[in-house]
């Protein structure tokens, strides 16, 4: 049976009050209206919840045994506001966002940084997969943000563009040799590749790129991290595939050498994605709008 929530407050005022004069000063309504709420819920109760006396009310046993529930949801109900008012100040909450690991830490993590100094008490929930692994989990409603590789689609999903990047061949020292005139794509094939592991949207882009051309590959060693393709090129194991702005630091010192070709490799681009059904919590929205700004 659910009472008009009025009644419950009024009801409160008066117990605490212990007058219904006072208690109508109080809620800012006239005292007819507080004997006619406390009325109606005793008789919707089918309980007496007040002894009338000559200077007040009283509770009768029944009213106190109301009491102790009627104060325990008003207090949940004022923690419920002071949380809602906290995720609407960006003080409170979880932000959910999910990404590649190279994607993490070249892109993501600047904008992670920005947002945390702005509000340094929202917890950030940061799940690492592949595009494959994003997609999975932002339509199940795991995280509320993914960062993909572009072009990237899907009915249940909207997807915006972030930035550009660009991809090429490095070697480290031993391969040094190659780094002078442009090479095809099958005289790229006869060098041991380093590629990220299958399935992931790079090495699909990067298998795409020599089919292109008639070329098939085999990954000499296939890794999850685009770090430790790094380390294995400057350590003389063969030709990575890396994202060049990755890399720029060791370029410009020289512990890397970029390999050119004769067919350029298209540049790429990255995104970030939201469901299209349902509203985006009011922490995942500000995030977006730093993705976006």
């Amino acid at each position: 049976m659910l009472m008009n929530m009025e009644w419950y407050r009024i009801f409160l005022h008066t117990a605490k009050l212990g007058n219904l004069t006072k208690a109508a000063q109080e809620l800012h309504i006239t005292q007819p209206s507080v004997s006619y709420a406390i009325k109606q819920l005793e008789a919707q109760l089918e309980v007496k919840l007040f002894d009338r006396l000559s200077k007040g009310v009283k509770l009768t046993p029944e009213g106190m045994e109301l009491l102790h529930y009627v104060e325990k949801s008003f207090s949940i109900l004022h923690a419920g506001e002071i949380k809602l008012l906290s995720l609407k100040n960006l003080t409170a909450g979880e932000l959910r966002i999910g990404a590649s690991g190279p994607i993490i830490k070249h892109l993501l993590l600047p904008l992670l940084d920005t947002f945390h100094m702005e509000h340094p008490t929202v917890r950030i929930r940061l799940s690492q997969g592949k595009t494959s692994d994003i997609r999975t989990r932002l339509k199940s409603g795991i995280i509320d943000v993914g960062l993909v590789h572009l072009p990237f689609s899907d009915e249940e999903l909207t997807v915006s563009h972030l930035t550009d990047i660009e991809d090429c061949f490095v070697v480290g020292e031993a391969f040094r040799h190659l780094a002078g005139a442009p090479l095809t794509s099958q005289e790229l094939s006869q060098i041991p590749l380093l590629l990220l592991s299958e399935g992931s949207s790079t090495r699909q882009f990067v298998e795409s790129w020599f089919s292109s051309q008639g070329t098939s590959i085999e990954a000499d060693m296939e890794l999850s991290s685009m770090d430790m393709l790094i380390e294995l090129a400057g350590r003389g194991y063969g030709a990575a595939f890396v994202t060049k702005s990755f890399i720029e630091q060791e370029l410009e010192e020289g512990n890397l050498f970029q390999l050119h070709t004769h067919k350029p490799v298209p540049a790429r681009s990255v995104g970030f994605a939201i469901r299209k059904e349902g509203s985006l919590p009011i922490i995942a929205k500000r995030f977006t709008e730093l993705l976006g700004s």
